[in-house]
């Protein structure tokens, strides 16, 4: 296994999305991209996958980046969606391939659902959704929103969350994830570390509970990503005071999706020390140096 003597060098972003998942852009696009930003360590972060890895991790080699392979792991805790990122795992973990595999066999039947019901009220097929994904990236929501994009009922993706696909136009359906402490185990036993994602965001997703964070680190929780666009300020006042009580690691991250979101690579970082930290703590895999 590597250790962070090895070479690695910030700024690091820890959270980037590639088409594999609702990202717009390859993977080694995605690496091309947080290098031009100046991003010099990067994970590629999927939604419940890793099939992005090799591809992101031969471009940041070649352009003399650090690699984390990483995952955005789909989880809920009562009405919350809630995602825990995990670093450096082992992808061949035969308890967490099950567990990803449910989540995205459910993403397909949701978005089905949701587009059948669209359908009925606007020009949307579900082959206008399909034509908006790319090899074998699971079908969701953003692909939807790209839909009604190209369909030229919205015009963007931010037009079609705040309108269509807002909960309160009745089109909304669940889908199947694991509660936050499974999410959180089945990261830890497949030898990687679990941060939770931008746990601090404002609206229907706010913040968890503490003494259910508190929970969640006594079951192995690694961190939290705090430096997010989408934190409030007084929400990472509370997180910060937990990680200095924890001793956790504490990641700063873009949540880049290509031309899905505006957010850019490098908006907000990881230090080294916190970078070191995440390496040293993982055994599931090793961390691509260039």
């Amino acid at each position: 296994m590597a250790t962070p003597s090895s070479g690695f060098a910030g700024p690091a972003d820890l959270h980037l999305h590639s088409n594999h998942s609702d990202g717009t852009e390859s993977p080694a696009e995605v690496m091309r991209q947080a290098h031009a930003h100046g991003i010099r360590t990067a994970a590629l972060t999927d939604h419940d996958r890793s099939t992005g890895w090799g591809e992101a991790a031969e471009t940041a080699a070649g352009l003399g980046m650090t690699f984390i392979p990483g995952m955005e792991l789909s989880a809920k805790h009562e009405w919350r969606s809630v995602h825990v990122l995990g670093y450096l795992f082992d992808p061949d973990d035969e308890a967490l391939r099950a567990e990803t595999d449910r989540i995205r066999g459910d993403r397909i039947g949701r978005a089905e659902r949701i587009v059948r019901s669209i359908g009925r009220d606007y020009d949307l097929h579900w082959d206008d959704v399909v034509a908006q994904t790319t090899m074998d990236a699971t079908v969701g929501r953003p692909h939807i929103a790209d839909a009604l994009v190209a369909r030229g009922i919205v015009r963007d993706r931010t037009e079609a969350f705040d309108g269509i696909l807002h909960p309160r136009e009745g089109y909304y359906e669940p889908h199947y994830a694991p509660d936050p402490l499974t999410a959180v185990r089945l990261i830890t036993e497949a030898g990687g570390v679990a941060i939770i994602a931008h746990p601090v965001t404002t609206g229907r997703d706010r913040m968890m509970p503490v003494p259910f964070i508190e929970r969640l680190i006594a079951a192995g929780l690694g961190g939290f990503e705090i430096d997010h666009r989408e934190n409030t300020a007084a929400g990472k006042r509370v997180l910060r005071e937990l990680a200095a009580k924890h001793d956790l690691i504490v990641t700063g991250s873009s949540d880049y999706h290509g031309s899905g979101k505006p957010n850019r690579p490098g908006e907000n970082t990881t230090s080294d020390e916190m970078v070191a930290r995440l390496i040293a703590r993982a055994t599931g895999t090793a961390p691509r140096f260039p």
